[in-house]
């Protein structure tokens, strides 16, 4: 008797795993660093040698957007973003991610300079496209991105007045992401 229930309980309990995995979205991956303080960081912003901290931003609700050149859904959301911008008083901070790869010829110029061709491309970028970010920081060596769990760009995080990570968005932020969940959030994390 055993012998037919416990084939048939494994059944039923993989049925149940692939059940509840099919009904999940795959661009909500779960982040540990929801309901946690955003972490730490200070770097370089893209405008100048002036640095940023999130420590900055206490008291306000904000977004950090992590973005790229040479990222092609950040192009695909960055429209989204500009109108976002100039619709709401919510402060959007780039996270200019990695902006000189490994394949890139400059990858094995000094610090310095890498970050001086970061700065120039985004800078173009911006100017081209819309700059819809209060002020942009630059993580050349993705230690920054590290810390958040960044699996990819873009990525779009909602932190609170507090500093924590309240919604974690990993692909292109889409109008509809911003009605449905996003300026809800915001709406409700009451915007100051």
């Amino acid at each position: 008797m055993k012998k037919v229930f416990i084939p048939l309980i494994f059944f039923f309990a993989l049925v149940i795993f692939l059940a509840i995995g099919l009904n999940r979205d795959p661009r909500e991956i779960p982040s540990p660093l929801i309901g946690k303080p955003a972490p730490a960081f200070t770097s370089v912003t893209l405008e100048s040698d002036k640095t940023f901290s999130p420590q900055q931003m206490l008291g306000k609700v904000w977004l950090l957007n992590v973005w790229a050149t040479w990222c092609v859904a950040c192009r695909q959301e960055h429209p989204v973003l500009v109108a976002f911008s100039e619709k709401n008083n919510i402060p959007i901070i780039g996270l200019s991610y990695k902006e000189i790869q490994p394949q890139d010829p400059a990858y094995k110029q000094s610090d310095a300079t890498k970050l001086q061709l970061a700065r120039e491309r985004s800078a173009i970028w911006l100017q081209r496209y819309g700059n819809p970010y209060a002020t942009s920081v630059m993580d050349l060596d993705g230690r920054v991105g590290i810390q958040y769990g960044v699996y990819g760009v873009p990525e779009t995080y909602v932190i609170d007045q507090q500093g924590v990570i309240r919604f974690k968005h990993v692909g292109a932020v889409t109008p509809q992401l911003l009605a449905d969940k996003i300026l809800p959030l915001i709406q409700g994390l009451g915007n100051s």
